[in-house]
């Protein structure tokens, strides 16, 4: 399948954001907000109140990675606030994995579930046939810019392998670090989703439409080397 393109919104210029935003709804395939609560990870960044803002201004989808101790608590602010894919982390739910899956579907939301970059694809083996989308991190979560983890290919490998064999419907989404450096490695290990930030666009270039060709350019190159 042709890869899609999902911006960070972390990583755009909040000063430029509605002409940033204005570039990504001609050219994105899905917006990436990180819902981040300073306890699971240490940082804080958007939230559902910038979702509120920004959905009457995008027809995109808005893809939301909760980076949160209590994914609970936030369903139903962020499901209310305009979200279309819900994606907690699999190490935050697994005591309840299930009602958290009902609670986000009951909503009318797509499921996905996060992977840490040490945890299994294995530990979500119970309810991998039930999400919509599977996030592997490939950096360590909570800042933009961190070194890639190669480790990694082998997981989105194995994610690839296990959804042709078994007929899962699940989009493999990457995260973190994905640049001129790892297109190539991530498209053929199976990639299909990628959340693009800092290296990958935002700083290629001060115009956004420039950053996008740039990018582009160097994802095909990728693609035909892959």
């Amino acid at each position: 399948m042709e890869h899609k393109i999902s911006p960070s919104l972390m990583c755009m210029s909040l000063i430029d954001i509605k002409q940033q935003l204005e570039v990504l709804n001609r050219r994105a395939d899905m917006l990436h907000i990180d819902i981040m609560d300073g306890h699971y990870v240490k940082n804080i960044t958007l939230s559902p109140f910038f979702i509120e803002q920004i959905r009457p201004h995008t027809p995109l989808i808005l893809d939301v990675h909760m980076m949160v101790e209590n994914p609970s608590d936030f369903i139903e602010p962020i499901a209310l606030a305009g979200a279309d894919f819900i994606c907690p982390h699999a190490e935050t739910i697994n005591r309840d994995a299930f009602r958290i899956i009902n609670q986000i579907r009951s909503r009318g939301k797509k499921v996905g579930v996060v992977l840490n970059p040490a945890t299994p694809v294995e530990y979500i083996q119970h309810y991998i046939h039930l999400v919509d989308k599977v996030t592997v991190m490939t950096v360590d979560p909570g800042y933009a810019g961190q070194p890639f983890i190669p480790e990694m290919l082998g997981k989105i490998a194995q994610l690839r392998d296990l959804k042709q064999q078994k007929g899962y419907r699940y989009l493999i989404e990457i995260d973190g670090s994905c640049n001129l450096r790892t297109y190539q490695d991530l498209l053929s290990a199976g990639a299909e989703v990628l959340i693009v930030g800092s290296s990958g666009l935002f700083t290629l270039d001060d115009d956004l439409d420039i950053a996008w060709d740039k990018m582009l350019d160097q994802m095909r190159q990728a693609r035909h080397a892959a």
